[in-house]
């Protein structure tokens, strides 16, 4: 007679392996637990519930934000990139040290950019440092995430004094874990929005090194104003705390120049009042990478960067948010190619600097393409047009040169 005790050991087995497999994911966990950041507390709360564009218990866009949420996952999982959502060949990448920086720019304004949306801004003698991304990923994990494509053009260690960095959101591609604990002995200050001095208090900021502004709110460091202009986006690092932090852009302004960054952003009514109130701006750094007709409303798209360029009344527009990370399935060149058609049809002048390579925008440089000629979609073939109020069925509109 066969007993009936034979299963136990498989029985066994099968709860030891789920055992351990709840311990590694369990440990992998932990090990992004800081990474996660913190959810503001105390007066960093009672801050962020004054705000105006805070509602029901967490930050809300004024403009609502639509997300074909089916439509997106099933592209996840079951869809398929361009064959060049990522280069096949090395980036023409420019490697820096301390030395170019030693001397002050001529002009009084100069901008590198290491690729994605970190760049250095110099401006009128201060140096103003922005969504600084060193890590290899964008992601709590190091073993998985989005992951760059090639290392920093400089180490962090290389740069120069920094007087501010500046941080648009808590997204992993913008305020990244790694690079600020490696400024934990700098001397700069840090100005963000509403509640992200959380995260940074958690990973040893001084309290005292963090400003938090709220939009169209100022602060003045040395001869430069800086004021976080209002976005349409969203906040949170893979946690319960999603959109308990504001997202915003940056007015920077000094003596004698001014610059705008957008932060990651849809199109939104406040854009022309930027330009009014703050503008003109002598250079703007616009995203204008990692989009989606699915998710519309959460990044610009490249026609309507041009067009957010020419509302806040900018000079000079330096494309960003593209060229090292792949979030989005179109060809990694695409952005910049339907950029500079956008471009041509309302007169726009556009940089587009190597990554590390350092300019000054008054000087109009002539910078040559240095990347390759792909195959990409135009705006008339595949549009990405954000929502005027989160309704699917009422978009931005573009005039017909914008798109082919």
């Amino acid at each position: 007679m066969l007993s009936k005790r034979r299963p136990l050991p498989l029985l066994l087995w099968t709860g030891i392996a789920l055992a351990l497999l709840v311990a590694l994911l369990g440990v992998l966990l932990l090990s992004a637990c800081a990474a996660f950041g913190a959810k503001p507390q105390g007066e960093r709360l009672v801050r962020a519930e004054q705000s105006p564009q805070w509602h029901d218990g967490h930050f809300q866009d004024p403009q609502a934000i639509w997300i074909d949420t089916r439509r997106a996952m099933l592209h996840f999982i079951f869809g398929k990139s361009e064959p060049t959502a990522t280069p096949d060949a090395p980036i023409p990448v420019v490697h820096s040290d301390a030395a170019v920086f030693a001397s002050a720019p001529q002009s009084g304004l100069r901008l590198t950019w290491f690729g994605h949306s970190s760049s250095l801004i110099e401006i009128d003698g201060s140096k103003i440092l922005i969504d600084p991304f060193w890590s290899e990923r964008a992601s709590p994990f190091v073993w998985g995430g989005p992951k760059r494509w090639y290392p920093p053009p400089i180490a962090l260690s290389d740069l120069p004094p920094i007087d501010v960095v500046l941080i648009s959101h808590d997204h992993y591609d913008h305020l990244d874990y790694a690079s600020i604990v490696a400024m934990r002995s700098w001397h700069n200050v840090f100005v963000v929005p509403l509640g992200i001095g959380a995260h940074l208090s958690r990973w040893g900021i001084p309290n005292e090194r963090i400003i938090e502004l709220d939009w169209w709110q100022s602060t003045r460091q040395g001869n430069i104003e800086l004021v976080a202009t209002p976005a349409r986006h969203a906040s949170g690092r893979l946690s319960p705390n999603s959109d308990h932090t504001l997202w915003a852009g940056f007015a920077i302004i000094g003596d004698k120049h001014r610059a705008w960054y957008s932060g990651d952003t849809s199109y939104h009514n406040d854009l022309r009042n930027i330009g009014a109130r703050l503008g003109p701006f002598d250079v703007t750094l616009i995203e204008a990478g990692q989009y989606d007709a699915d998710w519309a409303d959460n990044h610009l798209g490249p026609e309507l960067a041009v067009q957010a360029h020419i509302q806040v009344r900018g000079r000079a527009m330096i494309p960003v948010h593209w060229a090292l990370l792949k979030l989005a399935q179109h060809t990694w060149t695409e952005p910049v190619e339907r950029v500079r058609v956008a471009a041509r049809c309302h007169d726009v002048e556009v940089l587009a600097p190597r990554p590390g390579e350092s300019i000054e925008p008054t000087q109009h440089p002539v910078i040559p393409q240095w990347w390759p000629n792909l195959q990409w979609a135009s705006a008339s073939a595949r549009p990405v047009l954000s929502t005027l109020n989160g309704d699917p069925t009422e978009r931005v509109t573009l005039d017909a040169c914008s798109t082919h």
